[in-house]
């Protein structure tokens, strides 16, 4: 065989890998097919899941792979630029959001609540007041039988039992959603303890997860904890009527949850909280839960595809939240959001989607006037 033949095979074989490897990050990236990388929150997990599923009918081009590893690990990722998006129950801080490298975006996508459950014998409605609350998880109420929480319940037999605190072990926006409540209405717990998605916990059980919560409940009778809303109502834990700033005792539920958004939205920070809301009606422990984008990523493809589907979520999605107990966001808020999409696109991202969407939802929107769908 001469030189050259035997030269052009040699060096055949060296670059084949490479050019078969640069052809991989070519069809991933184009508009035949993209995978969109996430991780964060297990709250909204349910509902993402749902969203990706439709939304592949309409875009099949495009699949998402969403690691819901809680939303401390989502946010790392997101900041190490190793994730295209993340899911977080808790805002980040200004010192992490900007910067040469991050300029994080918060989404807000829905809002859900997170449920005070117990375990009392033929007890099914406990009304706690914030003081009752505080005191509780700070545990300076010890038992069951107090006279602060027997004033709240005189029609119940509450029994002469400890108090068992179980509360999560992992670092999770539920936590975040909780123990900001309880830095709100509690200025001991602010000072001592604070919010984050994990605290140093003054007394009680850890749990990992809704599920390690929910079982400790379950099993040890005179227990008191806290979970989210979907969870609670699919597993049928009694929950606690919370007497809000106005003096109601509000049973946590969608329609609750709705009641705690702001009559008006005059921010252009979209990391709004819900927790101890002044509005009448109001479940005070209620939480958004968001979308976290990179805007300083180099893939403006990914940004456009993401922008596309949020758009997509926060319009046709939104009437997928209330079947899986989480609370759509109200319109001037979702139009709020859909122009912060706008402008990292520089265009309308409902450009490229059906324009029948505004159609439907605005017949859904009259079937259901408290999950405004219709903009």
């Amino acid at each position: 065989m001469p030189f050259f033949q035997k030269l052009s095979i040699f060096l055949g074989i060296l670059i084949l890998p490479y050019l078969l490897f640069m052809n991989g990050l070519v069809s991933s990236h184009s508009n035949d097919y993209l995978t969109l990388n996430g991780a964060g929150g297990s709250f909204p997990y349910p509902l993402y899941s749902k969203w990706f599923f439709e939304y592949a009918k309409i875009k099949p081009s495009i699949h998402f792979n969403y690691q819901p590893i809680g939303s401390g690990g989502g946010i790392q990722q997101l900041l190490n630029q190793t994730i295209d998006f993340a899911g977080s129950d808790s805002p980040i801080p200004d010192i992490l959001i900007s910067g040469k490298q991050n300029r994080i975006i918060h989404i807000p996508t829905v809002a859900g609540a997170v449920v005070i459950a117990f375990n009392l014998p033929k007890i099914t409605t406990l009304y706690l007041d914030k003081d009752t609350i505080g005191d509780i998880f700070l545990g300076n109420i010890s038992r069951w039988n107090d006279a602060r929480i027997a004033a709240l319940n005189p029609q119940s037999p509450l029994p002469n039992l400890p108090i068992v605190i179980i509360h999560r072990s992992d670092g999770s926006g539920t936590t975040y959603i909780f123990t900001e409540y309880l830095s709100k209405i509690s200025p001991s717990w602010a000072k001592n303890t604070g919010k984050g998605t994990a605290v140093q916990w003054p007394m009680g059980i850890g749990a990992k997860g809704n599920a390690g919560v929910a079982a400790a409940i379950k099993t040890i009778q005179g227990s008191i904890g806290y979970l989210e809303l979907a969870y609670a109502v699919q597993n049928n834990f009694p929950m606690a009527a919370i007497k809000n700033r106005c003096g109601q005792y509000v049973l946590p539920s969608i329609r609750s949850v709705v009641q705690s958004f702001p009559a008006v939205f005059d921010s252009d920070d979209l990391r709004i909280s819900l927790t101890d809301s002044s509005q009448p009606g109001a479940y005070p422990i209620a939480g958004l839960t968001w979308i976290l984008l990179n805007s300083h990523t180099p893939h403006r493809l990914t940004i456009d595809y993401l922008c596309q589907f949020l758009s997509w979520a926060l319009t046709e999605g939104q009437a997928y939240a209330l079947p899986l107990d989480y609370s759509p966001l109200p319109q001037p808020l979702r139009q709020k959001v859909l122009t912060v999409l706008e402008s990292l696109t520089g265009k309308s991202p409902l450009s490229d989607l059906f324009w029948k969407w505004r159609v439907v939802n605005f017949h859904r929107n009259k079937k259901n006037d408290f999950c405004p769908i219709a903009y």
